[in-house]
């Protein structure tokens, strides 16, 4: 079946044109636009005035929306209506991703979750066509039966050393995972991993930087040990989060800045040498045998009583490279935030929601650390 994306300068010009061409719209683009919006077949039909079972047949491509249809389709979904005659898009599926606390969450919660991953593996098929992006080079790791190793095979295979990591993000691009924005309004869920072709990443922006800098980390874990199985279960959560506190605050580094006098204060203070969070802090000193199992329950009800929510003495956020000079690139071409959404056929909210808190300014208008190579992209088209 051909679904050619058709140009226009209106809905309704799009829609007379579409429907004379007989084409019929693209089933997984209608199913992803009702998914991210968190709706049933059920709830859109009543939403654009129709039986559920007209919804059914148009999803499973056995006939064409009549043009009011289609247009109540695009006004509900907020996606235009060229959106819905493009190619193909891969869903990704639960087993896919790297979900953390999948029992909380809901199956639409799900759905838009993995529907936003598929717009974001969209808009990165789009930029490796226009740009020459870094390459993966990430290890299998899976042999590593030991995350703690894992960490540090890694850490000696990228020449890290025992030093602090400046940027997470900027590491995680140099070594071509692709970093997107997660935007779900749902606190159950969080960030999320999957090897579509390439490694993908989608962080929850709203979180705090050092929150955000162990979810980076922690999926970084996933894509290295769990590439060959579905990375779910209680069990590689834990191999997940032990990955990410080894990768962070290597066991030397830890030793070297051991605190005589751990109290809260003491930590708010260390914790600035690897950019980590004070939980996270506390129980890698912890971990390591270097505060008594005393000191350490004290540390989290002082931890507990001002609030794990609230970070003290937050970190700058960090940001994308590969997704600002891209867009600054495109901007100085002509091409700002709506032409750019306009060229994936998709609203620019979505855009919007993918660049959230990691390049939202190039669209329109603690100790030594390691060095992060700088993003350098080249035009190919």
């Amino acid at each position: 079946m051909d679904h050619r994306p058709q140009k226009s300068t209106s809905t309704s010009t799009s829609r007379s044109v579409l429907d004379a061409s007989g084409d019929i719209p693209n089933p997984t683009r209608l199913r992803l636009a009702r998914k991210r919006r968190g709706l049933t077949q059920t709830a859109l039909a009543k939403k654009i005035g129709v039986i559920r079972r007209a919804v059914v047949a148009h999803e499973a491509g056995h006939y064409s929306p009549s043009g009011e249809t289609l247009d109540a389709m695009s006004n509900v979904l907020g996606f235009p209506i060229e959106f819905f005659y493009g190619d193909d898009i891969d869903v990704p599926s639960v087993d896919t991703g790297s979900f953390r606390s999948m029992k909380k969450m809901t199956a639409a919660q799900r759905d838009m979750a993995l529907s936003q991953a598929a717009l974001g593996i969209h808009l990165s098929g789009w930029l490796e066509v226009k740009f020459d992006l870094p390459a993966p080079d990430l290890p299998d790791l899976s042999c590593e039966r030991e995350p703690v190793a894992a960490a540090a095979t890694l850490r000696r295979m990228w020449g890290l050393g025992s030093l602090s990591i400046r940027n997470m993000i900027h590491l995680l691009e140099s070594k071509g995972v692709r970093v997107f924005s997660l935007a779900v309004d749902a606190k159950e869920v969080d960030a999320f991993s999957m090897w579509k072709g390439k490694p993908f990443v989608f962080l929850n922006t709203h979180k705090t930087s050092e929150h955000s800098r162990f979810d980076a980390a922690h999926e970084l874990g996933h894509l290295v040990m769990h590439k060959h199985g579905s990375p779910l279960g209680k069990e590689l959560e834990k191999e997940a989060n032990q990955f990410a506190s080894a990768f962070l605050m290597p066991e030397g580094s830890v030793i070297a800045h051991r605190p005589r006098f751990p109290s809260y204060q003491t930590i708010v203070r260390i914790k600035k040498v690897w950019t980590t969070s004070v939980s996270a802090t506390a129980y890698r000193l912890h971990e390591l045998g270097l505060i008594t199992e005393w000191q350490y329950r004290g540390l989290c009800v002082e931890i507990a009583k001002r609030g794990r929510s609230v970070e003290p003495d937050e970190a700058p956020r960090e940001t994308s490279q590969i997704l600002q000079k891209a867009l600054k690139l495109l901007h100085g071409e002509g091409m700002g935030r709506s032409g750019l959404a306009q060229a994936l056929n998709l609203p620019v909210s979505e855009l919007e929601n993918l660049l959230f808190g990691l390049a939202m300014s190039g669209i329109d208008g603690g100790g030594k650390r390691t060095p992060t190579p700088p993003a350098q992209l080249k035009r190919v088209k």
